[in-house]
């Protein structure tokens, strides 16, 4: 994950001389002080920090959160690895299960959002200010995050919306009102609302602006370094604007599933770049591999020169990670949500990778390659910011790079580029998260998602020419907003999770799986028998969700979808615009009988269609 709380915008842009217009410092300076005051105070509400152990306590939210979904899950991040593998590789998948990306894309996808500058400016800035030992902390989080990637995906699947075309709306938007069910709907609505507008902003803001921005930043750097070529005016930040927006438009033109493919092919290459780097920089100093991965130990338990000592090191390691896979936040779940399967816990079980890759990974090799390099500068930020007591600013792309060109002397423009793909990367793939937020409130239609996009690309353009810092940071703050909204509408549909969970490990022993693995036709088992209920569509290509089942009886279990379609309009609009509402609409009479039917304790020999005690025949 790439924000502006691991890279400030000031020290992107100190490093180019914009030669900016007058109108444009002056609109920035007036937007960046009006806006400081709310920004500030967001700041302290939402990142307040703990009395006692001086942690924010929306990473201490996160941290217990995942702490507590591995014990209640059995530790499933561990014992589920050979099932994810399987997963993975598509053996228990085939090219009749409904959705638009295969589960390898899906996880590509969800990675181009979280792999960034969050592993390489972040990482720097951890082992800057937590030392090495930040890494244990940080490793311990994300191991502990697999299980809530795991938790959340599968809720981001079990309740979303197949369409006749192929399409799917699913993630937060759709199982956080099945989660609220028993709070009164205005609240319900509060807060799924407050989520979306939560993903909303961040989405044009942190995930677009200052990602078009560092991209900016990135191929001035490379090709024009000392900031007086045409690249580094306005006129050179608006053409490159132009052109990000229109890579970017015609990766997102096309849905999720030209955003799978592009991911697909993006987020290998750019991490392999990035790991091989690494690798060079650590096996080229083999003999000070021992003693680098000793200080990480020594340092996680006895940390020296290191602000608030034990406590301070725990703090910087989880928060850090936090931060860099996204576990707990809610956006990932709107990616893997799109996944092609027939049964939801399927793609929890290929989530648990994300963290493991974002920040088991790519963040300890950083830590490594950092630690190995032990270069002055980074000796020196770390005095610096302890003899401040934390008050010395750092730039943890700086640390990172320095770490590599003491190894590596050409590398520092490859990671320029590295940055930049990130940068890419991450905005395609939020795009996708802010359209989905867009659509819950203003409506599911083209021409509502038209608008959004050309919102979005303009977006993109502007973070090439202007830098709102005070708005970006609170959209920044605003995000994690989301995390408590999210965990706990995960927290009440844990019971879910795990009997589906129980079910599919069990089937899997049985070989029952195996059926999923073949095309419907030749399947041997009835789909019936082996699918999620929610996940079975009907002759129109519709699952029970998109026929109007509402979120009350999506949690008490769909046996099969109805076929009766939806009204038109929406007598139920709450102002949120179509598809928002806890129940958006209520289903056609005839399939409020049909799912009442279905319910358990149903009357021996009542048919469907035969009305009973409180049928509605209206």
């Amino acid at each position: 994950m790439l924000t502006s709380l691991q890279l400030p915008m000031g020290d992107a842009e100190s490093a180019i001389d914009r030669r900016d217009p007058e109108w444009i410092t002056n609109l920035e300076t007036t937007v960046n002080d009006n806006f400081k005051i709310v920004t500030d105070l967001s700041g302290d509400i939402i990142f307040f920090e703990v009395p006692f152990l001086d942690i924010p306590f929306v990473v201490l939210w996160l941290v217990v959160a995942a702490i507590v979904i591995t014990f209640y899950l059995g530790f499933i991040q561990v014992r589920g690895l050979p099932t994810a593998f399987n997963v993975i590789r598509g053996k228990y998948s085939s090219k009749d299960d409904p959705g638009e990306i295969p589960h390898y894309q899906a996880l590509t996808s969800a990675l181009s959002g979280t792999v960034g500058l969050g592993n390489i400016a972040g990482v720097g800035a951890a082992v800057t200010m937590g030392g090495p030992g930040a890494t244990f902390w940080m490793i311990l989080a994300g191991l502990f995050g697999m299980a809530t990637k795991f938790a959340e995906c599968t809720l981001g699947v079990k309740y979303r919306e197949i369409r006749p075309d192929g399409t799917v709306s699913g993630g937060p938007f759709k199982y956080l009102p099945v989660a609220f069910t028993r709070f009164p709907r205005p609240i319900s609505v509060f807060l799924t609302g407050l989520f979306a507008v939560a993903i909303l902003f961040f989405g044009v803001g942190g995930g677009n602006m200052f990602q078009s921005n560092q991209t900016y930043s990135q191929v001035v750097t490379v090709l024009d370094p000392d900031g007086t070529g045409f690249l580094s005016s306005t006129t050179g930040g608006l053409v490159t604007g132009l052109v990000i927006a229109t890579l970017v438009g015609l990766v997102i033109i096309g849905g999720m599933r030209s955003i799978g493919r592009t991911t697909a092919t993006l987020v290998p290459l750019m991490g392999g770049i990035y790991v091989l780097a690494c690798l060079v920089v650590i096996l080229t100093n083999m003999p000070q591999i021992p003693s680098a991965i000793a200080g990480i130990f020594t340092g996680a338990f006895t940390p020296e020169g290191v602000v608030g000592g034990f406590f301070g090191v725990i703090v910087v390691g989880m928060t850090r990670a936090a931060f860099s896979n996204e576990a707990g936040l809610g956006s990932a779940p709107i990616a893997h949500s799109t996944v092609k399967t027939r049964r939801p816990v399927s793609e929890g079980f290929v989530a648990i990778f994300e963290p493991f890759i974002d920040t088991v990974l790519i963040c300890t090799m950083t830590a490594l390659t950092i630690s190995i390099a032990s270069t002055d500068f980074y000796n020196e930020q770390r005095q610096l910011y302890f003899d401040s007591d934390g008050d010395h600013g750092l730039s943890g792309v700086q640390i990172t790079s320095d770490a590599f060109g003491a190894q590596i002397s050409w590398f520092p423009p490859v990671l320029a580029l590295a940055v930049a793909l990130f940068a890419i990367s991450t905005l395609i793939t939020w795009s996708y998260y802010g359209q989905r937020a867009w659509n819950y409130l203003f409506g599911d239609t083209r021409r509502s998602t038209l608008i959004y996009r050309v919102v979005f690309l303009l977006f993109t353009v502007l973070g090439c020419i202007l830098t709102f810092t005070s708005v970006l940071d609170f959209a920044d703050n605003f995000l994690f907003v989301c995390a408590f909204v999210n965990l706990l509408g995960v927290y009440l549909l844990l019971p879910t999770i795990k009997r589906e969970m129980k079910q599919y490990l069990a089937d899997r022993k049985a070989g029952i799986l195996d059926q999923l693995g073949v095309e419907d036709a030749q399947k041997e088992t009835r789909l019936e028998e082996i699918a999620d209920p929610t996940q079975l569509v009907d002759s129109t290509g519709r699952n029970a969700a998109d026929l109007g089942a509402s979120p009350e009886e999506l949690r008490e279990g769909v046996e099969a979808p109805p076929t009766t379609g939806l009204p038109q309009d929406d007598p139920h609009d709450d102002g949120f615009g179509l598809g928002t509402a806890t129940r958006p609409y209520p289903p056609p009479p005839g399939v409020q009988r049909r799912l009442r039917a279905r319910r358990p304790g149903q009357e021996p020999g009542r048919d469907a269609d035969t009305p009973g005690p409180g049928d509605d025949r209206s």
